[in-house]
């Protein structure tokens, strides 16, 4: 069972010191971040950052990409949640459980209000 939240960003090189320079100066890549088991600590990742399939405080996401990878982070766009159909199952069950969490009277409900159609099943990641 295996899940990840997908993100692309751009950052920027910063050298501290005055006689180094780079060009370019800003990057684009794609970030994974590990999604928590569904009911675990940190499961509500998505609930709390995620509106309708974008982040919903984009500032706040790029200071926590920016500690989590030691750069700047520029800007960051939340692309999907890559996920196996094991981890899938276990995020609606877990979703159905509390859905007074989620303020939705269905799981699919649930789920759309945060990834909109975001959501991306793969064989393997």
């Amino acid at each position: 069972m295996e899940a990840a939240y997908v993100a692309r960003l751009r950052f920027r090189l910063a050298p501290a010191e005055g006689r180094v320079s780079v060009d370019p100066a800003t990057f684009e890549t794609t970030v994974f971040r590990e999604a928590a088991e569904p009911g675990s600590d940190g499961w509500l990742f998505f609930r709390d950052h995620c509106w309708r399939g974008e982040f919903n405080d984009p500032e706040h996401v790029r200071a926590l990409l920016s500690d989590a990878l030691g750069v700047p982070v520029e800007d960051a766009t939340f692309s999907e949640l890559r996920t196996d159909e094991a981890y899938l199952d276990a995020l609606r069950a877990a979703v159905d459980e509390n859905l007074d969490l989620f303020n939705a009277d269905s799981t699919s409900e649930a789920l759309t209000k945060y990834f909109g159609s975001s959501i991306h099943v793969v064989d393997e990641l």
